[in-house]
């Protein structure tokens, strides 16, 4: 039966208690991880968010009472015990930040009882993620979980901390705002006091952060909530958080020197890692070019080869049609992979398929120097010791190529190293390579809509020097804009924004938005500019995926403490759900399915 902690005030958590408290009397409460019946005594492992701390009830000590008590107690009851701190009678636990030491219970209360849990409350469960999910408020309590909703806690602390010294104001803007949806799908909230019009959640804060620029407020900082209804990965969730910040009065430098400082920092006070600064840039297209994606992980080499001018007149069609239709045929080199089996070369010649391939084609050395490859009838001897020698291969390599339109060759051998370094054991986790992606194109092309896209937004300024294209070769435009990459996940991105009011319309224009829809979804914004707008940039960090790399984990549902499953839907709350007619009926909305 439940007791009250009427009379009990406590004054440790359990690992802020130690050697050094040797002799002195504590009050300490949890959760019962273990326990363990000697008969003459019964050791308790109790845990909270700090730790576990090992307790003894000696019968000789607590009474009989008490220790009949103790002898109830099961996992995951909540108990609150006095007692007093003495080094341990017997062997230290190495593995424990308290394991010298022990509590002997002169007081022992069970403040709430447990069902037997439906999964261990162990670090690092084996359970299933759904199971785990539905009961998240146990999950929560796993000992590798609270450790990542602490150093979540802990990185948005200390980052208001040092924005909040280089001068950033904290401002709040709104969660219910006008629906302007550019990418991801919008989530909507009906109005109720206006029937049949909708608020929409905000994707991010990016218009009112720009409004504050134009009011003045220099340095805007927020952590902030958006959403977005789009289909979900491992680094996605249809609610998210931002680490948002705008400035006023800056270019590109400024905004990349404020960001290093305040990641070294971060890692730093965190994670006791030295981020050597500044940190590399790279523009976008070199990033394509070398390792086929703009977010590259920089942890292993295994670059991209353009061998378009090698086997531009070669005898395998494969390569020369790609080169005719304007692509290109590009390689990467699998070093030690050689003896690769055929059955795994296959199942990545599916890997890449999955990315747009019609297929990879190789060339696998033995170590004896012979060569195995799915091509090599096409090509001449002198052509595959170029082709093997552009690609610096070596007995024991293997070699890997693709030959399509360049953004599908780019895709597909950028996945492909990814998941080869994945095999091959390559991606230390405890190994930080930061990256500045720059000079992105301002636009790209959608099949769909038949014209082009801002790849960031519309908001978004070119580089002075391509200004000119706009409507000559919009293709051609790059942006100010950039990317932050950490072994190969982005985990922020921004952009220098556009100020000018004529450069403004030609972005419109080229984007195929007449000034009637530009007025239609950002004509508040639009008025703004026309009184006096400072130069501003920005930039948006992925709170959760930072903190995800931070903890080392590979799903962003570790560190945020109620994500949303695959589907957008909570089975810890059974969320969405339906609602009855009285509510849609105030809302003015009808359900037809």
């Amino acid at each position: 039966m439940a007791e009250s902690m009427v009379g009990l005030k406590r004054t440790h958590r359990c690992t802020e208690v130690s050697l050094s408290d040797e002799g002195k009397y504590v009050t300490v409460m949890g959760w019962v991880q273990t326990r363990r019946n000697l008969g003459a005594l019964i050791f308790v492992d109790l845990r909270d968010r700090s730790g576990i701390l090992q307790i003894i009830f000696d019968e000789n000590i607590i009474g009989k009472e008490g220790f009949d008590k103790a002898y109830t107690l099961r996992n995951e009851f909540v108990i609150a015990v006095s007692g007093k701190i003495q080094k341990r009678s017997g062997a230290i636990n190495k593995n424990l930040q308290t394991g010298d030491i022990e509590v002997i219970a002169t007081d022992l209360r069970i403040l709430s009882e447990s069902e037997t849990p439906p999964f261990p409350i162990d670090k690092d469960s084996n359970t299933k993620e759904d199971l785990r999910l539905k009961y998240r408020f146990l999950d929560l309590r796993r000992p590798d979980i609270q450790s990542n909703i602490i150093m979540r806690s802990k990185v948005a602390t200390l980052t208001r901390a040092f924005l909040a010294n280089e001068g950033f104001l904290e401002i709040e803007t709104p969660m219910l705002t006008k629906s302007t949806p550019e990418g991801a799908r919008d989530y909507l909230v009906p109005s109720r006091v206006h029937p049949g019009k909708f608020y929409a959640l905000p994707q991010s804060p990016q218009l009112f952060k720009q409004l504050l620029m134009c009011s003045g407020y220099d340095r805007y900082v927020q952590i902030a909530r958006c959403f977005r209804d789009e289909d979900l990965r491992a680094d996605r969730q249809p609610e998210f958080t931002q680490i948002d910040m705008e400035l006023s009065f800056v270019d590109v430098d400024e905004v990349i020197d404020v960001n290093e400082r305040l990641l070294a920092y971060l890692f730093k006070e965190v994670l006791d890692v030295d981020i050597e600064l500044p940190i590399q840039r790279m523009t976008w297209q070199e990033a394509m070019e070398r390792f086929g994606s703009d977010k590259p992980d920089l942890r292993f080499g295994m670059e991209l080869k353009n061998v378009s001018e090698l086997v531009k007149d070669c005898g395998f069609g494969v390569f020369t049609n790609a080169i005719g239709n304007g692509g290109s045929v590009r390689g990467i080199n699998a070093k030690g992979q050689g003896s690769m089996p055929r059955k795994k070369i296959d199942a990545l010649i599916d890997f890449a398929k999955g990315y747009g391939a019609s297929g990879i084609a190789y060339i696998a050395i033995q170590q004896d120097g012979t060569v195995k490859s799915s091509f090599a009838k096409f090509m001449t001897d002198d052509e595959m010791k170029a082709l093997i020698a552009a690609l610096d291969g070596e007995n024991g390599d293997l070699l890997l190529f693709a030959a399509d339109k360049n953004k599908i060759v780019w895709n597909v051998l950028g996945a492909l190293r990814v998941e080869l370094a994945e095999q091959m054991g390559l991606l230390n986790k405890n190994d930080y390579k930061f990256l500045w992606v720059t000079e992105f194109p301002q636009f790209e092309w959608s099949d769909e809509e038949e014209r082009f896209v801002a790849m960031h937004h519309p908001f978004t300024m070119p580089m002075e020097e391509d200004i000119d294209k706009l409507e000559s070769d919009p293709g051609a435009v790059r942006a100010k804009a950039y990317d932050i990459v950490l072994n190969g996940t982005e985990i922020g991105g921004g952009s220098v924004r556009i100020h000018q009011a004529d450069i403004q319309a030609r972005m419109f224009k080229a984007l195929g938005l007449t000034q009637e829809v530009a007025n239609e979804k950002f004509g508040f914004l639009l008025e703004a500019f026309k009184y006096g707008v400072p130069p501003h940039a920005g930039l948006a960090y992925g709170f959760d995926r930072l903190v995800m790399l931070m903890a080392k984990r590979d799903n962003i549902r570790d560190v945020i403490a109620f994500p949303k499953i695959k589907d957008a839907s909570c089975l810890l709350t059974n969320a969405p759900d339906v609602v009855d007619d009285k509510q849609l009926g105030e809302l003015s909305i009808t359900i037809n399915i």
